[in-house]
Formats: structure tokens, C-alpha cells, sequence
């Protein structure tokens, strides 16, 4: 005898956020689903996430709506199931995730190195939310810039403080506080609120002058598009390292002519792996030594500024271009990758974000950021830290020129690059003397084997 249940849906483990919004629901009370059917799909500041069907089943009840904000346990729908051919899993409070499901990017790690932010999906976090049933707290004010998440969990403040600013809706990471070395008390909370509800702009606690509006239609035809959210939030980020860590950048460039003929050699052997063996591989593998010799920039500043977080891993991350915006998956532990390994993982991790399935986890922990764009021109440019990092190095197109070598004038390819640096922790004569080991790594590439 066939048998129906009716499940209760849950939202599973999506890391360390507390809230996510729901940017589409895919289905509708009386829909028939199948396992794995995507239900609903989250999104960050800087992936979606889709959340499917664990079973079959028809859905009975929506409880959740477009715009909504959910965590990890909230109820999102009620799902009937036959008896006979149910495949859910048992009811532990938490669904279970398939790999497959886990590719998609519904499961999230909680793993995040300290301090860890960056353009990673902790970024920009949003106010904490409530399961359904719960009134949600009031947004963040228009006029305040969200920070990250780590900054928040950094502030100095007591449980009550924080509540008091989750009822507000304020971001923790944006005030300034005045209490013994620097808490953040009640009334810093309460300040920062009337600065914002003026409608001035606020960044770490220091109200920023505004920019004047333009009506640009005055001065002929316009039309106005808006910005996706992943370029809005990447926005706040990049405004916020640009603006917070004091950026100095030194320029390079170093012969890559033995390196690119090496590349070249090793192509018939990368296809036959059924991959495309880059110059990024080779670059991944030079930092990653560099990085070594110099630590310092394998660092973070701790909480109060006042240490140096030296890490023992070796992540890197990859500054990818997608419709959408900006993306930076990371590598991790690349020192304990071969070139062939690290080039298909780059390939798999560059089009899961053209893609729009990149996990948060595939995005957390990065220790060192590259930004190539060998691949359209220019001479160098001014790349903006991924705080927490220290440190990330621009990479531009490599051309031939020619060289004195031996007293003879040669044609080499010469690859130039550009290093941006915390100059809280690193000074000029350190980040020189990254950039010219950095210059004999790939010169050599013999020091990238080793």
C-alpha cells in the first residue's frame, strides 16, 4: 500500500554565512519534482548556489519568496513524497548533499584562515537574517557600504552590542569604536546609524565627502543599465581595499624566452592529458616559490594590526573575468602540484565561474592573488589588493624585444609584471627583491621543477 509523507525541506550547510538571499524559485505549490530538480537559488557576493530536491515528490506548501533571506535550517518548502518510491533520505534535521549536488555549489565549507577576506565569497556579508516565521531585521540603511564578514567577526563588542546592531541592521565591521582599545559600545552603534540615516556615506567609521549628482541627460541622450550584483558587491570591496590598506606598486619584467620554449615543448604531452598547459601554471608555480623565500608576503595582519599571521600553506589566487564581474577562485596547496595538475584544476576552476557554480569554498583561503592580462596587452597596471592578503602581482603581455646578451643583440620575449603591496608590511626594498627572485624564477625555470 502506497503510503505519502510530507517532508519538511530544509536549507543545508552553506558555510559561515548567516544569510543568503533567494534570487529565484524555480518552483510552485501542486509542482512535481525529481531528485536533484532545482528548487531554489541563492546568491552571494559572489556565487549562486542552487538548492535542489533531495527526493521526488510534489511540492505542497511554498514557504519562502523571492528576495527572501535564508540560513542554513531554514524551512523553504514542504515537499509530499510517495512512500513507495521515496528516495529521501532520512530526516536528520539537515539534508544530505550529493557530490553531484556539492559541483553545483549547494555545500559550503567553514573552513577560512584567519582573518581570511578577500575577493573571496566572505567579502561582503549581509545583516544576519531569521528562518521563515521570523520578522526579518531591517535592512542595511542605503546609504552605509556593507563590509566583510571577517571584519565583523573581528569587532570588539559584546553579545548585547551585537544584537542591538543586528536589530538595526548594521555591519559591525563599519564602526569605529570608542571603548577601551577600540570596542565597540552601544552608543558608537547608535552614532553610526545617524551618520547613515543623513545619507552620507560611511567607510571604517569615517564619513566619506559625497560625490554630487550629474544629470547627465542635460548634455544629450542617455541610458541607464544596472550594475549586476556581483559587480555591486565587488565594488564595496574593491573601494574598501583601495581606500583601507596603503597600496604601493613596483614594476618589472623578466625574459621568459627559455620558459615560453619549454611551454612550447611540453604542448603535444598537455594535450594528450587533454589539457592546455598556460603560462599561469608556470606563473602559479614561481610565486609559490618566491613566496617562500620571502613569507612576509604569505602573511596577514592580525585583528589589532599589531602581528603578522605567517601561513603554512600555499594558496593562490586567480583573478578570472566573467559576464557578471570579476571572480577569484583559488588553488589551493599549489605548492603540491605539478604543472599538468595545475593547469587542469585552473582550466576546471576558470569555467566553473564563467559558469556561475563556484563554491564559496572554492574561493576561501587564498594567500596571494595573480591578475593576468597577458592575454589582451598592455605594459603593466596597478592591481588592487584582495585584503586580508598583503600582497598580488598584475601580469601583463609578454612581447619580443631586443636584448644585449653576451655583447650580441638578441630578440627575447620579455614578460612584465606588477607587484601591489600592503606598505604596512612590506617596504619597498622587500617588494624589490620579490619581484627580481620572482624575475630569475621564470627565467630559470629550473628553480620552478626544484
Amino acid at each position: 500500500m502506497n503510503m505519502s509523507q510530507v517532508t519538511d525541506i530544509l536549507i543545508p550547510n552553506i558555510g559561515d554565512f548567516d544569510t543568503v538571499e533567494i534570487i529565484e524559485v524555480a518552483v510552485s505549490p501542486g509542482d512535481t519534482v525529481k531528485p536533484e530538480d532545482t528548487l531554489i537559488t541563492l546568491e552571494s557576493d559572489k556565487a549562486t548556489m542552487d538548492i535542489p530536491a533531495p527526493a521526488a515528490g510534489t511540492v505542497k506548501e511554498l514557504l519562502v519568496k523571492v528576495g527572501d533571506t535564508v540560513s542554513e535550517g531554514t524551512l523553504i518548502l514542504k515537499l509530499e513524497q510517495d512512500g513507495a518510491g521515496s528516495e529521501a533520505p532520512p530526516d536528520t534535521g539537515k539534508p544530505e548533499v550529493s557530490a553531484e549536488t556539492a559541483q553545483a555549489g549547494t555545500t559550503m565549507t567553514e573552513s577560512e584562515m584567519p582573518g581570511q577576506k578577500g575577493p573571496s565569497m566572505d567579502d561582503v556579508k549581509s545583516v544576519p537574517g531569521t528562518s521563515h516565521g521570523q520578522k526579518p531585521p531591517p535592512k542595511t540603511p542605503g546609504g552605509a557600504q556593507t563590509a566583510g564578514t571577517s571584519a565583523s567577526a573581528r569587532a570588539h563588542a559584546s553579545p548585547g552590542v551585537r544584537k542591538y546592531a543586528r536589530e538595526l541592521g548594521v555591519e559591525l565591521g563599519l564602526v569605529k569604536g570608542s571603548g577601551k582599545k577600540g570596542r565597540i559600545l552601544k552608543e558608537d552603534v547608535t552614532a553610526f546609524t545617524r551618520t547613515v540615516m543623513t545619507g552620507k556615506r560611511v567607510f571604517d567609521g569615517q564619513t566619506l565627502p559625497e560625490i554630487p549628482p550629474v544629470d547627465f541627460s542635460k548634455f544629450g541622450p542617455v541610458e541607464t543599465r544596472p550594475l549586476s550584483r556581483l559587480k555591486r558587491l565587488g565594488g564595496q570591496n574593491l573601494h574598501r581595499n583601495w581606500v583601507s590598506v596603503p597600496h604601493v606598486t613596483q614594476h618589472d619584467e623578466t625574459d621568459i624566452t627559455e620558459l615560453e620554449a619549454f611551454r612550447q615543448s611540453k604542448k603535444s604531452e598537455a594535450k594528450r592529458r587533454g589539457v592546455k598547459l598556460t603560462l599561469l601554471s608556470f606563473l602559479v608555480k614561481a610565486v609559490v616559490v618566491a613566496l617562500r623565500k620571502y613569507p612576509e608576503f604569505n602573511a596577514s595582519l592580525g585583528p589589532d594590526g599589531k602581528e603578522l599571521i605567517y601561513k603554512q600553506y600555499f594558496h593562490i589566487g586567480v583573478a578570472v573575468n566573467t559576464d557578471q564581474g570579476l571572480l577569484v577562485p583559488v588553488v589551493k596547496d599549489a605548492n603540491l602540484k605539478g604543472m599538468f595538475e595545475l593547469a587542469e584544476e585552473l582550466e576546471q576552476l576558470a569555467q566553473k565561474a564563467r559558469d556561475k557554480k563556484l563554491r564559496p569554498a572554492d574561493m576561501e583561503g587564498g594567500c596571494f592573488t595573480i591578475s593576468s592580462l597577458g592575454h589582451i596587452g598592455g605594459t603593466g597596471f596597478t592591481p588592487i589588493i584582495n585584503s586580508p592578503e598583503v600582497a598580488i602581482l598584475g601580469v601583463s603581455r609578454a612581447t619580443t624585444k631586443p636584448v644585449y646578451r653576451d655583447g650580441k643583440l638578441e630578440a627575447r620575449l620579455i614578460l612584465p609584471y606588477s607587484l601591489s603591496y600592503d606598505h604596512r608590511v612590506i617596504d619597498g626594498v622587500a617588494a624589490a627583491q620579490f619581484t627580481r627572485a620572482l624575475g630569475e624564477i621564470l627565467t630559470d625555470i629550473r628553480d620552478i621543477l626544484l
